[in-house]
């Protein structure tokens, strides 16, 4: 697609500085699903000083809840869960290594902060399209927790999947960028 740039979830975080907020990026490679429920979870074993079930160095976490798949399909419809539910868990992730979260809505000040610390990005997918979005999936399996249902954890293998630069690595935000253009028209 014109006006996309093509990257592997694998090289995310060491290409961070070349994205800006409003870069458009073709995602292709291995992403996780987690959202509240599986974030908690996490959250739990961290505590108790255990590892988590997926491996956080450098990976993308993707805050969807997919639907079961339909025959034929790897996946059932895969849209972006707001990103906000998940900010009092985001900061001690990427932290730990965390390269990328892909979701819908704007992020806390914390979180956009952890990302700057961090070299991380926070991309947003399209809400309202995840029947679409599942045909940029080419393979899901549960990985972890799967008594969550749709909610568990799924190692999905994607390919050229569509993002916006939300949160870039210097701070900027699409969001509050967005409003401050608004206001001035």
């Amino acid at each position: 697609m014109p006006g996309f740039a093509k990257v592997g979830s694998e090289e995310l975080k060491a290409r961070s500085s070349e994205f800006r907020c409003g870069d458009k990026i073709l995602l292709t490679g291995t992403v996780y699903t987690a959202r509240d429920a599986a974030h908690k979870r996490f959250s739990a074993l961290l505590d108790e000083g255990k590892e988590l079930p997926i491996p956080l160095e450098n990976a993308v976490i993707y805050y969807a809840g997919p639907t079961p798949a339909p025959e034929g399909r790897p996946i059932g419809s895969c849209g972006p869960t707001t990103s906000g539910r998940m900010d009092r868990f985001a900061p001690r992730l990427l932290d730990l290594g965390l390269g990328g979260m892909i979701g819908k809505g704007e992020r806390s000040q914390e979180v956009i902060d952890a990302v700057v610390r961090n070299k991380a990005i926070y991309l947003c997918a399209i809400g309202g399209a995840g029947a679409l979005a599942c045909n940029c999936i080419k393979s899901c399996e549960v990985v972890a927790f799967e008594d969550l249902g749709c909610e568990s954890v799924k190692k999905l293998y994607v390919e050229d999947f569509p993002l916006v630069v939300a949160d870039d690595c210097f701070g900027n935000d699409i969001f509050r960028k967005g409003r401050q253009e608004y206001c001035t028209l």
